[in-house]
């Protein structure tokens, strides 16, 4: 069996998370000091552990302290790629470990000078090129050569990683106040077609140097490969947000075919990351729930639900449940504040599995009706597992003719297997 690794992160991805949640799972700070001081920065930072907890949780958090000598001041200013090349190269890395750091600064070179119009060698990396984001990049790889993370043919390690958080507000860079998420992380989404979504948190959740890492390193981004778990490590974020900033490295060994574990990546025809909005409410017209209902499915809601409970002083109350994709979450929570009487709002990040689906359009004697079509399965070759005519097709031409609607529904499914 291959040894994997998996990213999951919640609230976000930097190199000093990467870092401490190596270190979390055992990689010894003293290792990576030797050989990150082979890079001859020996005299220019420190590197420290600690544990410290977010929201309740234990994480590690890792330190690098700069020394500011004035001989070696100019270098916490940038260095360029070249410059960083060679002294990984002259440092005489672990094979893999260099091979992977090499990668990740390249990856990162060629997305800032997209976004400066100039070439990667002529890039002047500051904060990513400060002696801290060395650290970080070199140092991650170091951990994860360390840790035995096994390769593929390509010589890049089994690493997979979640979709990214994208964050928001503005951060103070070397180029001035800049939008979050920051340029270079934007071209390293894009340069790999990343999955991003937004968990709600207007901070700078990922971070250059950890987009670098995760776009170079991971294989995929999605849900977790089939994999048997042996280790999990912390790594602990500087902010203190609403959720546990921490990064989750899961350690683990792939499924192979001998495996008595189904491979649920197979079975699953596509999977999606959704929102789900939930709030309780037992003081509101019941003559507003329609509206409620309309404006957030105007606002992007996939769909919208209510159930009757029980709630304190034994009142009757709803139980409102909304689903959207992430990019609609804030306006349909502010649907929620605007349009109901409640005074807070449950927000969870879930995974859901859907079928393939398309619109046909089919003939009837009274008109055209079009036909939801789902499927599992690639095009070529896919099973068809459901069929039903649009509601509301039938309807208009059920009020038109003057005709039961389930004659309508009968007559559009009827045609629709006759012509298939």
């Amino acid at each position: 069996m291959n040894k994997i690794a998996y990213l999951q992160c919640p609230t976000g991805i930097s190199g000093d998370m990467c870092l401490g949640s190596l270190v979390s799972l055992g990689v010894p700070v003293e290792y990576l000091v030797e050989k990150l001081n082979a890079l001859g920065i020996e005299q220019e930072y420190q590197l420290r552990a600690e544990l410290v907890h977010r929201q309740t949780q234990q994480a590690t958090k890792i330190h690098v302290d700069l020394v500011h000598h004035q001989h070696y001041h100019h270098h916490h200013h940038g260095r360029h790629l070249l410059e960083i090349e060679k002294m990984i190269l002259k440092a005489k890395l672990p094979s893999q470990a260099q091979a992977w750091s090499l990668a990740v600064f390249r990856q990162l070179a060629v997305a800032e000078g997209a976004v400066h119009g100039i070439e990667p060698e002529k890039v002047h990396f500051h904060e990513v090129g400060a002696v801290d984001a060395i650290v970080d990049i070199v140092g991650t790889c170091l951990g994860l050569d360390w840790l035995g993370i096994d390769s593929n043919q390509e010589g890049l390690p089994l690493i997979y990683c979640s979709p990214f958080p994208t964050g928001g507000g503005t951060v103070r860079a070397a180029h001035g106040q800049m939008p979050v998420p920051v340029p270079a992380v934007l071209k390293l989404w894009e340069m790999r077609s990343c999955p991003v979504y937004s968990n709600g948190i207007d901070k700078e959740l990922v971070t250059p140097t950890g987009a670098a890492i995760a776009t170079t390193l991971a294989r995929s981004f999605s849900s977790p490969p089939p994999i048997i778990l042996k280790q999990v490590g912390l790594g602990a974020g500087s902010l203190d947000l609403l959720i546990p900033n921490i990064l989750r490295l899961w350690i683990g060994e792939s499924v192979n075919e001998k495996t008595n574990i189904p491979d649920f990546a197979n079975t699953s025809p596509n999977l999606e990351i959704i929102s789900v909005l939930e709030t309780q409410i037992d003081d509101l017209n019941p003559q507003a729930v329609g509206y409620v209902f309309d404006a957030l499915f105007a606002s992007g809601a996939v769909d919208v639900f209510t159930q009757s409970i029980g709630m304190k002083k034994s009142r009757p109350g709803l139980l409102l449940t909304v689903i959207c994709y992430p990019e609609h979450l804030a306006s349909c929570e502010e649907i929620l504040f605007r349009e109901t009487t409640t005074l807070g709002i449950r927000r969870t990040t879930e995974q859901r599995t859907i079928l393939q689906r398309e619109i046909q359009q089919v003939e009837t004697p009274y008109g055209n009706v079009r036909v939801k079509v789902a499927w599992k399965g690639k095009a070529t070759g896919k099973s068809i597992t459901n069929v039903q005519p649009e509601y509301e097709d039938c309807a208009d031409l059920a009020r038109k003719h003057n005709i039961p609607w389930r004659e309508i529904q009968r007559l559009a499914l009827h045609n629709w297997y006759c012509q298939t």
